[in-house]
């Protein structure tokens, strides 16, 4: 639970955050392969939806139209994204966002961390990023929906099925 506990009682355990709440981790903590190259996560909204589209794909998830998923980060109430930065170069490795009713809720959507950046901790950094802004805009009751392949990576963070059971109900068209 220390994941959860230092998001509700304040501890801060990674680099404080920068202008415009960006923070950064160097890559040599991750990787020492990129001497040099830092990761930045960023809430600015600005993202080529191309580079967020290769990102999509790098991880297998199916196409979906670029005026949906620009239509989707718009109404979302938090986008975090995470980048690969070296020199002037940058590279979006990370993605997650979050919709909300602005003041109980909020529900995680389209959490994504390049295959060659997985395993490395940065998929649990994101998600605190993402988690500790939502904390900070008093939102308390957090929920997720996880294909069956990630289930542990979530409840490793903390992230339970529902203790009173099954209150999720889906409709989808024909």
């Amino acid at each position: 639970m220390g994941f959860w506990k230092s998001l509700f009682t304040g501890a801060e355990t990674d680099t404080p955050p920068r202008d415009k709440d960006l923070s950064a981790k160097t890559l040599t903590e991750v990787s020492s392969q990129d001497r040099g190259a830092q990761i930045v996560f960023s809430t600015e909204r600005d993202i080529d939806l191309y580079e967020l589209e290769e990102l999509c794909d790098a991880v297998g998830w199916a196409r979906r139209p670029i005026r949906k998923v620009r239509k989707a980060i718009e109404h979302s109430f938090l986008v975090v994204t995470m980048w690969e930065v070296q020199g002037n170069r940058r590279r979006l490795i990370g993605f997650s966002r979050a919709t909300s009713d602005h003041a109980f809720n909020a529900t995680i959507w389209d959490v994504v961390v390049h295959p060659d950046y997985q395993g490395k901790g940065l998929g649990k950094t994101l998600m605190k990023q993402l988690i500790k802004k939502l904390r900070s805009e008093d939102i308390s009751n957090v929920t997720l929906f996880a294909d069956p392949h990630v289930v542990d990576f979530y409840r490793n963070l903390g992230f339970m099925p529902d203790p009173e059971g099954i209150k999720g109900m889906f409709w989808y068209p024909d």
